[in-house]
């Protein structure tokens, strides 16, 4: 069974406005995703944020166009009102990024988050790694 890993807005980011040098490593990962080998998730949350930066870079109708081609590769998860008032309670210093944990942590299974951000997950009750540091340890045989 492939693994399951929640990817962080900037990763997803990385990969649509190919950011290098991250775009590289996101850009591994979803190709991963796309041949069943990763599971990947993330949050309803993601794609407002996703949507708000691209148009900037992209424009509205191909940002929208983008997002549905990566509907097809990604699990989405809804962020609750219980997900919102763990975050409200958590030690993280981000909030977003409290509200993307709890998202992730309420999903069974999913035993990493992926971001850029790591230093905003020390927190995190499941691992956290950074996109590049995650792809070599699935080079290294370690999913």
């Amino acid at each position: 069974m492939a693994s399951k890993i929640f990817i962080d807005t900037d990763v997803i980011i990385d990969l649509l406005i190919d950011r290098q040098p991250h775009a590289v490593a996101a850009s591994i990962l979803f190709d991963l995703a796309d041949k069943n080998e990763l599971k990947v998730y993330t949050s309803s949350l993601c794609f407002n944020n996703v949507h708000y930066i691209l148009r900037k870079e992209l424009g509205d109708r191909k940002t929208r166009a983008v997002i549905g081609e990566l509907l097809e590769i990604v699990e989405v998860l809804s962020v609750s009102g219980k997900d919102i008032s763990n975050a409200v309670t958590s030690e993280f210093k981000d909030f977003e990024d409290a509200i993307q944990h709890s998202v992730a942590v309420s999903e069974k299974g999913i035993n990493a988050i992926v971001t850029r951000n790591t230093k905003d997950y020390k927190k995190s009750k499941i691992a956290v790694f950074n996109s590049d540091t995650y792809v070599q340890m699935i080079v290294n045989g370690a999913r």
